[in-house]
């Protein structure tokens, strides 16, 4: 329990770490990130990447036998913290929570997908031509959640997706980053889960386009000076952004290193950076994390304590 409760916390707040740790460069054509930046107020500043992955989880945590719906629905929570200017009356929950009606560069895709008034299903999918990253970067919390297998975590996260993305690519990519981080939580390494992950997506139809980019993540040596990863792309689309973020976090055993590695290009530096701090902390736990980042985070408390309800729900 103690372990899982460390991978837990080492993921969401890994990949809060990361997304703040990205967001001041994010379409910066030269990044050159060494350290956390901070905002007037002392603190770095997450985005809807951690914003979404928490109400993810939240959902999650609120699910009975419908959980796509429950995480839909908390997916609408997230969805008014970016139309209104701070929480209504009789909010509850991370909707209490006013530092998450911030709006940072939201996806537009997540709006309008959220927009449409129905739930997006396979059969009926939103945006079916959308393959962006904001399919992956809030699902980490579908492979931390070990009352399924990762075939589950999968499928679950790949349902999510399509609420909003419902280009295969968008949904596949998902769910196999949901598996991965399944895979990390029984101790699997960082290629041996996404080789295991590899497993269940090849499964699926219209799977190339992200086998294709994982495979080049894993067969890409790293480069001195970061110059290989824009080798995988720049992180905009659903694939790029998983198979960039797989590849920083095999380009060092450093964890601190391996962030850095993962935000410093000229694409979506805040969600390759959140991915990648997902798979960190999913696999090396929170004491692996670098302490002075995660004790500077925007809403570090509120992320604790998703966390630990997350654990201890899973008890």
């Amino acid at each position: 329990m103690t372990a899982y409760r460390s991978r837990v916390r080492g993921s969401l707040l890994g990949g809060a770490a990361g997304d703040a740790l990205g967001n001041p460069v994010e379409f910066h054509r030269e990044p050159a990130v060494s350290d956390l930046l901070l905002s007037r107020d002392g603190v770095a500043l997450i985005t809807d990447d951690t914003q979404m992955t928490l109400f993810t989880a939240e959902g999650l945590l609120q699910s009975g036998d419908r959980p796509a719906e429950s995480v839909y629905r908390a997916h609408l929570r997230w969805y008014d913290t970016q139309r209104l200017p701070g929480p209504p009356a009789g909010a509850h929950g991370l909707a209490a929570r006013p530092f998450l009606y911030a709006q940072r560069a939201p996806g537009n895709a997540c709006l309008s997908g959220l927009a449409l008034g129905r739930m997006g299903t396979f059969a009926h999918p939103a945006n079916p031509d959308s393959k962006g990253c904001g399919s992956v970067m809030r699902s980490a919390p579908f492979g931390l959640w070990t009352h399924v297998t990762a075939e589950d975590a999968f499928a679950l996260a790949a349902e999510c997706a399509v609420q909003t993305h419902g280009h295969p690519t968008g949904f596949l990519a998902a769910g196999t980053f949901a598996a991965i981080i399944r895979h990390l939580l029984d101790g699997a390494g960082i290629r041996e889960a996404t080789l295991l992950a590899i497993e269940i997506l090849v499964r699926r139809g219209e799977h190339e386009e992200t086998l294709t980019a994982l495979r080049r993540a894993l067969d890409t040596p790293f480069a001195p000076g970061n110059t290989g990863i824009e080798r995988i792309g720049l992180g905009w689309i659903a694939e790029e952004a998983l198979a960039m973020a797989v590849y920083a976090a095999l380009a060092t055993d450093d964890v601190r290193d391996a962030l850095l590695v993962s935000v410093n290009h000229a694409g979506d530096s805040d969600s390759t950076g959140a991915i990648c701090g997902n798979l960190l902390g999913a696999r090396h736990g929170e004491d692996a994390l670098p302490a002075d980042w995660v004790a500077r985070l925007e809403g570090l408390d509120t992320i604790g304590a998703i966390a630990d309800d997350f654990a201890e729900a899973d008890r």
